[in-house]
C-alpha cells in the first residue's frame, strides 16, 4: 500500500477506536523547522499545512546524536500525511547515553516549535529504544506539557538493570569460553578498546559453536543477556528445539549484539563518569533459575556431559566486578524510571528483541504498579523477531489506541485482534498477540 493511502486509511483506525480526524486526500508538502538550543542541541520539525492540532514528539534511540522527528521515514510520512507536526531534538550529550539531556531538549524542541506554529491542541511523547526510555521519564515529568506517551521498544528497565545482565551474559562468555584468555568487561578508557573487547569476544562465542560444550556454554550466556531463542525465519524454534535456539542466540550474538552492547558501554561510562555495573555477589545459580531459557540450558549441557552447577560455581566464585558509586547514582538519577507517571503511557514491544529484551517490560510493569499508577500504563505485544522491528500501521494503530485513551479517558479494546484489525485497516495485517513477559534475569535495582 502506497503511503498516501495509508494515509486516508487514518480515519477508518481513529473512528474504530471512537475517534475523528481529517485526513488530507493527497500529501502536501510540509513545512520544515530546525534551529538550535542554548546548550548545543540541534531540533527539527515538520509540520504539515492542513496540521490536525496534535504534535509528535519524537525521541530517537542511541546512535550519533542527529535530530529526528520521526522513527523511520515511512513512518513520519504517514504521520504528517494525516495531519500530525513532528519535533525532535538531537540531544546535546555528553555522549551517545544523553539521559542527562534528553528530556529537557526534548521540552526546549517543543517550546522551540510551538513558538512558531502556537500551541498544539494534544502532544503525545513517542520513543524508540533509548528513546522509549526517554519518553517514559517524559511521561513522569512532563503532564503539564503532554497528553500521553507512546513507548516503542523502550529500554524502560533503566541503564543500572541494562549494565547489569548486559555484565552477566558477557562474564559467563568470557570466563567459561576463554579462561585463559579473559576479555576486558568495564571501565574502557576509549570507545577503540571497548570495540576491540567486542570483537574479542564476538570471536570466542563464534569459534565455541563447533563443539557441543561450547554451545551449551553459549547458551548459558545467551540466558544471562536475556536473548531470545529467535533472531530468522517466519516462526522460532520449536519449544523443544534447543539446538536450534541456541543456533539462533548465537548468530545474533556474534552478527551484532556483543559488538554493539560492549561498544556501547564506553558511551554509557562516559556519560556517567565510570562503570555501574556489579557483578561481585551475585549466585550465578538463582541467576539461572529465574531465567525463561533454564530448561534449555540445563538441556544443552546434559547432551555435552558438561557439569553445570560446576560451571554455575565457578562463575559465582570469580565474580569481582565492582560499581563505581558516583557513575550509579548518575545512573540513578538520569536514567532510570521511577513508574509514577503522569500522563497516560501504552508500550509496545516486539516478542524477540535482541537489544532491548522483552523482558524490561516486565521489570517496567512492576516499577508502575510499585508506584501506584497502573492504570495509567498499558503495554501490547507484537509476534515479531528484532529490535523495534515494527510495521508502521502496527504502531500508528498503537497511537489512536492511545489518543482514544486521552480524548475519553478509559482505554480502548486492546485485545489483539482489535489493534491486528485497526493496522489491516492500515494497509498491513497486524501481528499483535496476547503475550506475558517473563521477569528480567539479572535485574537488582
Amino acid at each position: 500500500m502506497t503511503l498516501r493511502r495509508l494515509g486516508v486509511f487514518f480515519a477508518a483506525t481513529l473512528t474504530a477506536f471512537g475517534l475523528t480526524t481529517a485526513v488530507p486526500a493527497h500529501a502536501a508538502t510540509p513545512a520544515h523547522h530546525t534551529g538550535q538550543l542554548p546548550d548545543g542541541a540541534s531540533w527539527v520539525a515538520d509540520v504539515p499545512p492542513d496540521w490536525n492540532g496534535t504534535v509528535i514528539l519524537y525521541s530517537h534511540g542511541f546512535g550519533p546524536l542527529a535530530a529526528q522527528d520521526a522513527p523511520d521515514a515511512a513512518t513520519g510520512q504517514a504521520l504528517l500525511d494525516a495531519g500530525y507536526a513532528l519535533v525532535g531534538s538531537s540531544y546535546s550529550g555528553p555522549s551517545w547515553w544523553a539521559l542527562s539531556s534528553a528530556v529537557r531538549d526534548q521540552f526546549a524542541s517543543l517550546d522551540a516549535l510551538v513558538q512558531r506554529i502556537g500551541e498544539p491542541r494534544r502532544t503525545i511523547a513517542w520513543g524508540t529504544s533509548m528513546g522509549g526510555l526517554v519518553s517514559a521519564l517524559e511521561a513522569e515529568s512532563g503532564h503539564r506539557r503532554l497528553d500521553g506517551a507512546l513507548t516503542t521498544c523502550g529500554l524502560v528497565a533503566g541503564a543500572l538493570d541494562l549494565n547489569d545482565y548486559q555484565l552477566d551474559g558477557e562474564y559467563a562468555l568470557s570466563r567459561l569460553l576463554a579462561p585463559a584468555q579473559p576479555v576486558k568487561l568495564v571501565r574502557y578508557a576509549n570507545a577503540d578498546e571497548a570495540s576491540a573487547a567486542g570483537a574479542s569476544l564476538t570471536k570466542i562465542v563464534a569459534d565455541a559453536q563447533g563443539t557441543a560444550a561450547g554451545r551449551a556454554r553459549t547458551a548459558l550466556g545467551a540466558a544471562l543477556l536475556n536473548t531470545p531463542p529467535w533472531l530468522t525465519g517466519a516462526t522460532p524454534p520449536g519449544p523443544a528445539d534447543y539446538a536450534g535456539q541456541e543456533q539462533q542466540q548465537q548468530l545474533a550474538l556474534t552478527q551484532f549484539v556483543l559488538g554493539f552492547v560492549m561498544s556501547g558501554r564506553y558511551q554509557v561510562e562516559l556519560a556517567a563518569g565510570g562503570n555501574s555495573a556489579a557483578n561481585a555477589g551475585v549466585d550465578y545459580r538463582a541467576l539461572l533459575a529465574g531465567s525463561p531459557q533454564a530448561r534449555q540450558v540445563r538441556a544443552l549441557y546434559r547432551a555435552a556431559g558438561l557439569d553445570l552447577g560446576a560451571d554455575l560455581a565457578e562463575l559465582t566464585r570469580h565474580a569481582d566486578v565492582t560499581a563505581d558509586p558516583g557513575a550509579t547514582r548518575t545512573l540513578a538519577r538520569t536514567s532510570v524510571p521511577t513508574g509514577r507517571l503522569r500522563v497516560p503511557e501504552l508500550t509496545v514491544h516486539t516478542t524477540a528483541d535482541h537489544l532491548v529484551p522483552v523482558e524490561q517490560e516486565n521489570r517496567y510493569a512492576h516499577r508502575v504498579r510499585a508506584a501506584g499508577r497502573e492504570p495509567l500504563l498499558r503495554q501490547v505485544f507484537v509476534d515479531a523477531a528484532g529490535h523495534c522491528a515494527f510495521q508502521p500501521p502496527e504502531t500508528v494503530a498503537a497511537l489512536h489506541a492511545l489518543e482514544s485513551r486521552i480524548g475519553t479517558g478509559h482505554w480502548p479494546d486492546l485485545r489483539p485482534e482489535r489493534l491486528n484489525a485497526a493496522a489491516a485497516a492500515l494497509g498491513a495485517p497486524g501481528r499483535y498477540l496476547r503475550y506475558t513477559p517473563a521477569p528480567l534475569t539479572g535485574a537488582r535495582h
